[in-house]
């Protein structure tokens, strides 16, 4: 059942994505534009998901962020696997309790992933200047994404919580 809700709050965030990115577009302000599937990737990471079920849901997500967006096919599935790997490892020793540190974890892995595109697209892109010139858009993206992380773990605790309630959920299971 959360695996399921999981998977759906991200289409929509998706979908709520794409919509902004069109309201945004009319302000003209190049990498406006937050990320809202980034912290709910963090936020499965910090979490109590089994590495494995959280890696798979990261894997879904990915996916239908790079069939919404024109990026190339599985350049966000790669660095959303990655993100929820690393937020795994960071989540023993952190904790996403305080407003500051749900927007100082959106801030660092939106960088994080930034860093993950750029690469990949230098190594494996057709062209090589467009890794700098999108280079500049990373600190008002991550700015933004930071900026809308807190709404968007406030959703995804009320859906972790309302899945704990569920009967035949994996309340326990690590």
């Amino acid at each position: 059942m959360r695996n399921t809700a999981f998977l759906l709050l991200g289409l929509g965030l998706i979908l709520a994505q794409s919509n902004l990115f069109r309201l945004v577009g009319y302000l003209h302000v190049a990498g406006i534009t937050p990320s809202l599937v980034l912290p709910l990737i963090v936020f499965m990471g910090v979490h109590e998901y089994v590495l494995w079920r959280g890696a798979l849901l990261a894997f879904g997500i990915g996916y239908l962020l790079d069939v919404a967006s024109a990026a190339p096919l599985g350049l966000y599935t790669f660095t959303s696997v990655a993100v929820f790997v690393i937020a795994r490892g960071a989540g023993v020793r952190l904790a996403a309790q305080t407003l500051l540190t749900k927007v100082a974890l959106a801030f660092a892995f939106s960088l994080l992933e930034a860093a993950l595109i750029l690469i990949v697209m230098a190594i494996f892109g057709a062209d090589a200047a467009r890794p700098r010139a999108l280079a500049a858009l990373v600190l008002p993206h991550a700015l933004a994404t930071a900026f809308t992380s807190p709404l968007v773990f406030r959703i995804a605790e009320r859906v972790h919580h309302a899945t704990l309630a569920q009967p035949g959920s994996e309340a326990g299971e690590r």
